[in-house]
């Protein structure tokens, strides 16, 4: 679920029903990049700190860089690994990352690019794969 998702109450009764029932076979994902629909978290509905909060909610909180695959990968394991209680992992990331004008822009939220803008996009992040390709 994406971090303004998490405003919602149903969020909240969800969080206390999975560590009530010890629901230890249970992962969430939360991508956290402060951005939603309507503008950045923070000034929406503020949240954090999403990770005290959710242990205060009697979970396992696992902290990531969501873009990179390892540190998520080893947060799934760990996550297979807790018992007694549900884990939460929190994904930090840039929202279009990669793409210049997308970059941490909420009026990406919900919106596709035309024509002009995908071919941009699309090359840029061409060039990042070559570069990371080496």
């Amino acid at each position: 679920m994406g971090d303004g998702e998490v405003a919602e109450g149903q969020v909240w009764e969800a969080m206390l029903t999975a560590a009530k029932f010890k629901l230890d076979n249970l992962c969430a994902v939360v991508d956290v990049n402060g951005l939603q629909i309507d503008g950045k978290t923070e000034d929406v509905m503020p949240t954090e700190p999403l990770d005290q909060k959710f242990e205060a909610f009697g979970w396992h909180v696992i902290k990531v860089d969501g873009h990179d695959y390892e540190e998520i990968a080893n947060a799934f394991a760990e996550a297979e690994s807790i018992k007694g209680k549900p884990t939460m992992i929190l994904a930090k990331t840039v929202k279009g990352k990669g793409v210049s004008f997308m970059e941490n822009d909420a009026g990406w939220h919900g919106k596709a690019p035309n024509d002009e803008q995908y071919a941009q996009a699309r090359a840029e992040l061409e060039a990042t794969l070559k570069e990371l390709e080496g």
